[in-house]
């Protein structure tokens, strides 16, 4: 039903050039319905790096969808960090920072910024989620077609998962994860912890998953570059980990993930059999 290319941190700037060069290759062979990018696109935000992404992201299939990373703010300027943290990611890339959204029938993608120029904590590089932009961002989601996959993206997990090298710490993401999951959200796709997983957010009667990306940069922490390939059908939701073995691209890790039923019901109910039911339904 449908086919998703998540790429996440490559980091543009000590970017895996035959990785890199290899994603393009493995995408153009198939194109999918949505690539997805979800942040640090750069190293440092240096122009050299921004347009080297840029370059890369539009040698992509399109559509794509591209969202703000921590690394995606102009490292060594103070006063671009305070008063305009993406504009020149917005420049480069030329994807919206806030309020990006991606609608077809069968998918719906929303986008929320997690990563900030700065913050009143020591480490910059944490997340932060606003529940205002949250709500927002759900209930657009919940206007997403019947029977469409409804994701959310963002840079940080909002809720941390064990055994990743390091954290999101995103302020309020616990409380954003339970309103994404309430508004029907199938699946939140992120990436910054370097590393491919796919788990189950359980929020009192919701459930809806964490999908996390691995990086195509020299930063692997562990792993080897990757990205994720998820597919969709009405009952399912696989996701499969490609990793770069050296020389090409191949599958390392899946995860079949139940596909909720909550949001697959009809928008109207049906018309009644008879003209005297439909008089009373009308009134």
């Amino acid at each position: 039903m449908g086919r998703i290319l998540q790429f996440s941190d490559v980091h543009f700037g000590c970017e895996h050039r035959r990785a890199c060069a290899a994603a393009l290759d493995f995408a153009h062979a198939s194109p999918p319905d949505l690539v997805l990018i979800t942040g640090d696109v750069t190293q440092k935000g240096l122009p050299d790096e921004f347009a080297a992404a840029g370059e890369w992201i539009r040698r992509m299939p399109e559509p794509t969808f591209v969202i703000v990373g921590n690394h995606d703010v102009p490292y060594w300027s103070l006063p671009a960090r305070l008063f305009h943290p993406w504009k020149a990611f917005e420049d480069a890339i030329g994807h919206p920072a806030h309020d990006h959204q991606f609608l077809s029938p069968a998918l719906m993608v929303r986008g929320v910024v997690t990563a900030r120029g700065w913050q009143a904590r020591p480490n910059w590089s944490k997340g932060v989620i606003d529940l205002d932009q949250t709500r927002k961002a759900a209930a657009a989601l919940r206007q997403a077609p019947v029977g469409a996959l409804r994701v959310l993206a963002c840079h940080h997990p909002l809720i941390e998962m064990i055994g990743t090298p390091m954290t999101g710490d995103v302020k309020r993401g616990d409380d954003a994860a339970a309103i994404f999951a309430e508004a029907g959200v199938d699946l939140i796709t992120t990436g910054h912890v370097h590393v491919p997983f796919a788990l189950p957010i359980n929020l009192g009667d919701h459930c809806s998953y964490a999908v996390g990306c691995g990086t195509l940069s020299h930063r692997e922490r562990g792993s080897p570059p990757s990205f994720n390939q998820i597919e969709w059908d009405a009952k399912e939701i696989t996701v499969t980990a490609i990793a770069w073995t050296g020389d090409a691209f191949a599958p390392s890790q899946t995860w079949r993930l139940p596909r909720r039923q909550d949001t697959r019901k009809t928008a109207t109910a049906p018309d009644p059999a008879t003209p005297g039911e439909r008089e009373r339904a009308a009134v």
